[in-house]
């Protein structure tokens, strides 16, 4: 259903549409919106320029939809917020699932939405604008899910933030897993065991 409101013919596609989607979100968490090329993606996809415009209409909405097939539903984040016991809870979660995802073996280092920051054309920063929307959300999210905690929830939420955000910087360098992990259990007294 959702390749007939996508595609701009009704022919039918030669090629998995889920597949190459993957394939070019795993392009763009490698190189970036920017230095990633339609050549690149075609070459990775498996598919035809033309082909590539007719699924998913340009570079750009090739982009947005990879960040949808890559990030967390809102709704299974607010799910995984709302059973945790305590701040700490949210936080050891959310860390150790980010560090995780970082290091798969599958996937290339760090995360696909920090990858997607550099500057540049007027093109890149709509994705920029996209990407950051997203990270408001789970900022808002947070600070909502920290409330009972006063005037340290934006605090907390921020610092969980940016700790997420440093970890991928740290795996994209090289850092292992184990080391992240480290690091994770090293912060986690930030967050209190108070905040349900």
């Amino acid at each position: 259903m959702e390749q007939t409101q996508t595609r701009k013919t009704g022919r039918p596609l030669s090629f998995d549409r889920q597949e190459a989607l993957r394939q070019a979100m795993l392009t763009f968490w490698r190189h970036g919106y920017e230095t990633t090329s339609v050549s690149d993606l075609t070459r990775a996809m498996g598919i035809t320029a033309p082909s590539l415009y007719t699924a998913f209409g340009d570079k750009r909405r090739l982009f947005l939809e990879s960040v949808q097939l890559y990030a967390q539903p809102p709704e299974a984040l607010q799910a995984q917020l709302d059973a945790a016991t305590s701040a700490r809870a949210v936080a050891r979660q959310m860390l150790t699932a980010a560090v995780h995802g970082f290091t798969g073996q599958g996937t290339p280092p760090g995360c696909l939405l920090a990858s997607a920051t550099a500057s540049g054309s007027t093109e890149a920063a709509e994705v920029q604008a996209a990407v950051a929307a997203i990270r408001a959300d789970i900022l808002a999210r947070l600070t909502r899910r920290f409330a009972d905690l006063g005037t340290q929830s934006e605090a907390l939420a921020g610092t969980l933030v940016a700790l997420i955000q440093g970890l991928s910087v740290l795996a994209r360098d090289g850092q292992s897993r184990q080391a992240l992990l480290a690091i994770t259990e090293t912060v986690l007294p930030l967050f209190p065991e108070a905040g349900t």
